[in-house]
């Protein structure tokens, strides 16, 4: 593949800018193509639901045979600022929210068809709120609804938004949003996929609103996600993409100003260059702390402004899928090479005002 030619950043901007104003609001940004949203998933029940789901492997045993430390344990490999996530979604406070990213590795029909390593990713998915996901690469449209059917097999009430396919190559990816909707709500109005006219990014970055349940609803933490996925033989100048990416987004609304970027940046907190430079951005994972399965690389992340952002509450962690489930690192390894990031927000605004009664569709007047 040729090396794509270096863009002009001020254009790059100019022109982004210009559409927002020019189109009203939020989609003069946006993709026209919408993101295929899933509460379609109760149809493929049968698939989490059948004895074959469950598995005989050793994979499947191991995991079978450490579920009941693991309920109670340790999210693992937390930094020196880290705490425990808590990993029984019933025994989570409603003051806070866990918000996560994962790269599932090569997310398609390969890997939904060994179920021991679905179990797992249903079994992590459940102790978080909200989970980015990269990588989901397949030409079926069903292996999201599949992997939300399992994550729901046990009662949980998850959904899903996945985005278009992207990518320059025949190999696309797409990325998603898996949210259990007894915790988290998303506002359908605000989803989309980044515009990127000067093609400084293989895969822009997906983004969707959403907010917290709480009584009164208008009080609870409302935030955009920007997921995103950069490529491992272009980090810094796509790095230096969403260093331009994240201000555009804190200016989308007049109504929204919390925006975290989470995802596989490839990139460790050394390498963000300008990203790193914007005024009072912050990012989660620190230090030494490492997020892959092989323990030698901190490529995932989540960023966010401390100062607009100030609902975290400082907790956060690495997801140590070998250490959770007492499996081998070549078992960990089949359920992906990276493992989760999460951190904790609040789950109220930190200023709550009048301004959110209008910001969700389903809201109504008080």
């Amino acid at each position: 593949m040729a090396k794509k030619k270096k863009k002009s950043r001020f254009s790059s901007i100019k022109w982004m800018i210009i559409t927002l104003l020019s189109s009203g609001g939020l989609g003069g940004f946006m993709k026209p193509d919408l993101p295929f949203i899933g509460p379609l998933t109760q149809r493929l029940m049968a698939f989490a639901k059948s004895d074959e789901s469950l598995g005989q492997g050793n994979l499947m045993n191991q995991v079978k045979a450490n579920m009941t430390g693991a309920g109670n344990g340790v999210a693992g490999l937390n930094g020196q600022q880290a705490a425990p996530a808590q990993l029984a979604n019933s025994n989570r406070p409603s003051s806070s929210i866990l918000i996560a990213s994962f790269n599932i590795q090569v997310l398609g029909k390969s890997k939904m068809a060994k179920p021991a390593v679905v179990e797992v990713l249903a079994r992590v998915i459940r102790q978080f709120d909200v989970v980015a996901i990269q990588e989901v690469r397949a030409k079926e449209d069903n292996i999201l609804p599949q992997l939300v059917a399992a994550v729901n097999a046990d009662g949980h009430r998850y959904n899903f938004i996945i985005g278009p396919r992207l990518g320059r190559t025949v190999s696309k990816e797409q990325y998603a949003f898996v949210y259990d909707t007894t915790r988290i709500e998303q506002d359908p109005s605000a989803t989309g996929t980044l515009s990127d006219p000067t093609d400084l990014m293989h895969r822009e970055p997906f983004v969707a609103r959403f907010r917290a349940r709480t009584n009164p609803p208008e009080q609870g933490f409302s935030f955009w996600l920007m997921n995103a996925h950069t490529d491992p033989d272009e980090v810094p100048e796509e790095v230096d993409a969403l260093s331009q990416a994240f201000p555009l987004m804190l200016n989308a609304r007049a109504d929204e100003d919390d925006v975290i970027l989470l995802g596989d940046l490839n990139a460790s907190e050394r390498q963000f260059g300008n990203l790193g430079k914007i005024p009072n951005i912050t990012w989660t994972v620190t230090g030494n702390t490492m997020t892959n399965t092989r323990q030698n690389k901190a490529y995932d992340n989540i960023l966010f402004d401390r100062i607009r952002t100030s609902e975290y509450t400082g907790r956060w962690g690495v997801y140590d899928i070998e250490g959770v489930f007492g499996i081998t690192r070549e078992d960990a390894l089949m359920v992906s090479d990276h493992l989760p990031v999460w951190a904790e927000f609040s789950a109220w605004e930190a200023a709550p005002n009048n301004r959110m009664a209008d910001r969700f569709p389903n809201d109504q007047p008080r």
